[in-house]
């Protein structure tokens, strides 16, 4: 649901679906639908009401009402700033979406950067760093002149690789965390980014690293490609992902699972080489562990002509 209030503007919507949110906590699901019904009706034109109007549906299994109001929400906003287009492709045998929204990404790590830590290393006891740097260093890897470290967060990441090099950025999408990574003193360079639609730069760099990042693009074509563009030769890549059966799998947490047999080959055609995968547990969620993988390559140098374009070349 949405994390915190976004108010509509209207003084008696925003009580009536304050009111609404009681019974939904109440699990009176009917009754709170009936009164943001109320409030929408008033203010019809509050996206966040639309979308959470559809999250009540859901929850009264009614999917056909859920994906009407979800479908307004969007309507309102195309940006879709709280993933009502997930919502929607979750409710299709097949899913359809290959990325998440960019706004919803940003809307909701802005929300969430001030307990970002605590939610990921006391609740749900989150590891990403740590085992990534592990799995780095078992590559044979101990130094970097220049990281980079994609969706760095609130550089937790950041906190693992600074002493092992000499210079480190970091990208994100969230204003909020990045603010919260600058107050940490680690970083050479914080700047704002959506790294699903990173443009070619003539900045290259011997490691780029994306802890718990990859999960928010679902299809890696488009950044794996840019990284090839970026890194230097015998340069490496690392990452984390959920692991799923299937190449791209969107799940019900609005996380994208990625296959080994997925990335493996993605990361052949676009000119690694030394592929090592490790599976690990990242975190947990619900209680229930987060069943993963890390990846760690390295570029090759023979016949690699990047393609400063952002995409892939893919070799013989």
């Amino acid at each position: 649901m949405v994390g915190k209030p976004f108010p509509s503007g209207n003084l008696l919507a925003d009580r009536r679906a304050e009111f609404a949110a009681t019974m939904a906590q109440m699990g009176d699901w009917a009754s709170a639908i009936e009164v943001l019904s109320g409030a929408l009706e008033e203010a019809p034109d509050w996206g966040a009401g639309w979308f959470l109007l559809g999250e009540y549906h859901e929850q009264a299994h009614d999917a056909g009402k859920a994906a009407e109001a979800w479908r307004r929400a969007i309507a309102l906003d195309p940006s879709d700033p709280f993933g009502a287009g997930l919502k929607l492709d979750l409710l299709r045998d097949v899913p359809v979406a290959e990325r998440m929204p960019a706004a919803f990404v940003e809307t909701l790590f802005d929300q969430y950067a001030p307990r970002f830590e605590e939610s990921l290393l006391e609740k749900l006891d989150y590891r990403g760093p740590e085992l990534l740097l592990r799995a780095l260093r078992e590559s044979g890897f101990s130094h970097a002149r220049r990281a980079l470290d994609l969706g760095c967060g609130t550089g937790l990441m950041g906190v693992q690789l600074r002493d092992c090099c000499d210079w480190l950025g970091g990208y994100d999408i969230s204003r909020g965390m990045l603010d919260e990574a600058e107050s940490k003193g680690i970083y050479d360079l914080l700047e704002k980014h959506d790294i699903g639609d990173l443009a070619p730069g003539t900045e290259t760099y011997d490691l780029i690293i994306a802890a718990d990042v990859f999960i928010y693009l679902g299809a890696l074509e488009q950044i794996v490609g840019w990284c090839v563009g970026a890194l230097e030769p015998e340069g490496r890549i690392a990452f984390t992902l959920e692991r799923g059966d299937k190449p791209i799998e969107l799940r019900e947490s609005r996380r994208f699972a990625h296959s080994p047999a997925y990335v493996t080959e993605l990361l052949q055609q676009a000119g690694f080489q030394n592929i090592a995968m490790q599976d690990c547990v990242l975190r947990q969620d619900r209680g229930a562990d987060i069943q993963s993988f890390c990846v760690v390559a390295s570029l090759k140098t023979v016949g690699t002509d990047r393609d400063l374009d952002g995409e892939a070349q893919v070799f013989a």
